[in-house]
């Protein structure tokens, strides 16, 4: 953790909607006022870099499970958890950078971390991943919902006749068989 993290703590909260709704102790009310703006799938700035990351992050950690460690493993999957963090840092915006620093476990550059170290890193790491795309896939979910209830609302204001029968939508020539009192 850095010292401005622990200084200023600050939590994303996302609506149903997929837009952040502003975070819990951001210490400032124009950070939450533009973060309310802000839909959770803009904020992955890198989708198809942050998935290929999490995949491999989570086929690492399986690896990891399965195997004991040596030294020079351990210092090699410090690592490559090291520049995983990086990666993934670069595919965010600084709300989620800021999050992913906040809890991701920094190792010491001196020490060789334990193997229980570097596995509980990597399932940390893994699992806000996997909320992260789950959130994503929520606010996405969210979006087409209201995308949908906004279209129904707008069928609904035409007036009787105006909406097309289906197969009529797109079909050109056609336009004197609709009902309705326009010619």
């Amino acid at each position: 953790m850095n010292e401005r993290s622990q200084e200023n703590p600050h939590v994303l909260v996302v609506g149903p909607d997929g837009m952040a709704l502003g975070g819990a102790g951001s210490g400032g009310g124009e950070d939450g006022e533009e973060s309310r703006e802000t839909p959770l799938t803009d904020m992955v700035e890198q989708p198809a870099k942050v998935m290929r990351i999490g995949s491999m992050i989570k086929q690492l950690l399986e690896e990891v499970k399965a195997a004991p460690l040596d030294e020079a493993s351990r210092v090699r999957l410090k690592e490559i958890h090291s520049s995983s963090v990086k990666e993934l840092e670069d595919g965010l915006a600084p709300e989620l950078v800021e999050e992913l620093e906040r809890l991701s476990l920094p190792f010491t550059d001196e020490s060789v971390p334990t193997d229980a170290e570097l596995r509980i890193a990597q399932a940390q790491l893994v699992g806000w991943l996997e909320g992260l795309f789950h959130g994503i896939q929520t606010a996405l979910f969210a979006q087409q919902m209201a995308a949908r209830a906004q279209l129904e609302s707008m069928r609904r204001a035409l007036p009787p006749g105006a909406v097309p029968m289906d197969g009529e939508e797109g079909t050109p020539g056609h336009g004197g068989a609709r009902s309705g009192p326009y010619l």
